[in-house]
């Protein structure tokens, strides 16, 4: 849970969520007070409606026959009697006043009052069966012949249907349900470009020859999406730029370095000329090792399947054949997408870094998961465990057993580690608790 709120997605759906129940509560309080107002207005034109019809009545028909269209016209909710003292108590209920008046007209006495408690118990109980409500409308009319009618009118108050009900149980569900397919269905169409562009960000990581993110979708997005393509293919040049840079100062380098080699052939100190021999040596690795290094970040070779434990059996039975202390164990039966140059580059790193630092190999495959992992343990005394992560860095040799004299230049687990990455692995060092350095290769499976 906390996780969803953290990411984008979440903060989007709970924003339009909480919005939008929002709107819909205010909405809901408004519209409740409208339609009380509405409601309360029609009370009033009905219940001027039937006091007209009432009066106009009484005005028709003889003094002595009144009581009995009284009678006959009142029902619970609307009772009337005549001769009647005016009870003043109460608000005057303007609305209904000027509706009587205008139904009317001005000629008459026209009292409403709204009132509560006594004033709406004060005809006689039997003329009502219906139990007390708490407030009324207390009407004073007179007739034409100015004799005083007083009524006493309680609301009906209408009810919707079940079904209608704002606060039904079955109401706010299918709400809240259509809201939340819609806040999701925004948010996730809201964050997926932001996933893909972080996705393809991870990815540009390991193979800067991904192919490039779709331009589609709104404006903002395809800005996004075009930018990412053409820093992608900036970077993609630059890297490019450096390797055939290199390239070229390595080919070129060849011919002076060899007719260096061939007048060092003639100094006739022989201790001198082997020093400056080996210094040579020493100078066309480096450069070799470095261009191989720049070929590492920058490979083109295309990804295909290949069998995991046929291209390890292969570079362990090499360093076996050429007389080499390596042996391997444990079988992945997997498959994985990768270029095979550079994989059986990685494991070759690592299995010369193991001969040449610890003096044997022991290398082990197994598979975890969706991911194969070897691991690789040399018979040396370590590595300081401050230096594990400094060794991976170019041209960084640890001192003492890991030294010059050793041989390298010290970028093999560079290069290991850049192939590695690329074909969305890891590769980390760790020492052994019996001793010896342990190079542990993670791969995922095709």
């Amino acid at each position: 849970m906390r996780f969803f709120i953290a990411s984008m997605m979440g903060r989007v759906f709970l924003v339009l969520v909480g919005g939008i129940l929002a709107s819909a509560g205010l909405t809901l309080f408004l519209a409740s007070r409208e339609r009380e107002e509405l409601l309360a207005h029609v009370r009033t034109v009905r219940s001027a409606e039937r006091i007209e019809q009432l009066v106009l009545m009484l005005d028709a028909v003889p003094a002595e026959a009144r009581r009995e269209v009284i009678a006959a016209a009142s029902h619970p909710g609307f009772v009337a009697e005549i001769a009647r003292a005016q009870d003043d108590q109460g608000d005057e209920d303007a609305e209904l006043t000027s509706a009587l008046r205008e139904r009317l007209g001005d000629g008459r006495r026209v009292s409403a009052r709204k009132s509560r408690g006594s004033a709406c118990t004060a005809l006689p109980r039997e003329a009502d069966p219906l139990p007390q409500h708490g407030s009324c409308a207390s009407v004073v009319v007179g007739l034409r012949d100015g004799t005083p009618l007083r009524l006493v009118l309680r609301p009906h108050r209408e009810q919707l249907p079940v079904t209608a009900k704002a606060g039904s149980p079955l109401y706010w569900f299918f709400f809240l349900a259509c809201l939340g397919l819609l806040a999701y269905a925004v948010a996730r169409m809201s964050t997926r470009p932001l996933q893909d562009l972080a996705r393809a960000a991870v990815e540009l990581g390991a193979n800067i020859e991904r192919p490039p993110l779709d331009e589609h979708g709104p404006t903002e997005v395809r800005r996004a999406a075009s930018a990412f393509n053409a820093m992608q293919q900036q970077i993609r040049h630059h890297v490019q730029e450096r390797t055939h840079m290199l390239a070229a100062i390595t080919h070129d380098l060849q011919t002076p370095l060899t007719r260096l080699r061939l007048r060092l052939e003639k100094v006739e100190d022989a201790e001198l000329r082997e020093r400056l021999l080996d210094d040579l040596s020493a100078t066309q690795g480096m450069i070799r090792d470095g261009l191989d290094l720049a070929r590492s970040m920058s490979s083109e070779e295309p990804r295909q399947p290949i069998d995991f434990d046929s291209i390890l059996d292969a570079v362990c039975a090499d360093a076996a054949d050429a007389g080499q202390d390596v042996t391997w164990s444990g079988r992945t039966h997997s498959s994985i997408a990768a270029q095979p140059n550079g994989i059986r580059r990685c494991l070759t790193n690592l299995v010369d870094n193991a001969l040449k630092y610890g003096g044997y190999a022991r290398v082990t495959a197994t598979r975890e998961g969706g991911r194969v992992i070897v691991r690789i343990r040399d018979g040396g005394p370590g590595i300081p465990e401050s230096l594990l992560e400094s060794v991976f860095e170019p041209f960084f040799r640890v001192e003492g057993s890991r030294s010059r004299e050793t041989g390298g230049t010290g970028i093999g687990l560079t290069i290991a580690r850049n192939i590695a990455q690329k074909q969305g692995g890891t590769l980390s060092l760790s020492n052994h608790r019996e001793g010896g350095l342990v190079a542990t290769l993670e791969l995922p499976i095709a």
